[in-house]
């Protein structure tokens, strides 16, 4: 699978996915105000983020034909 996650878009998923690892292990200590169900959903998004900034690869963005990624600069036309 190729790259399909920019520099910019790279920096946000790592951001997004600390802020919401940070708010499940909050949910899990009891630290904050949110449901018990919210714990296991923020660490699944946690992940995901994660994951995909680290490989530069989403599924989803594959299946919607979307790249963030910068075109080619020394490609001829």
């Amino acid at each position: 699978m190729n790259q399909n996650v920019g520099a910019t878009d790279k920096r946000v998923r790592t951001a997004v996915g600390a802020l919401a690892g940070v708010a499940s292990l909050a949910t899990l200590a009891g630290a904050a105000p949110l449901p018990d169900l919210a714990a296991p959903i923020l660490g699944v998004v946690a992940i995901a983020m994660l994951a995909t900034a680290a490989t530069g690869t989403c599924g989803l963005y594959a299946l919607l034909g979307v790249d963030t990624c910068p075109a080619d600069a020394g490609g001829s036309r």
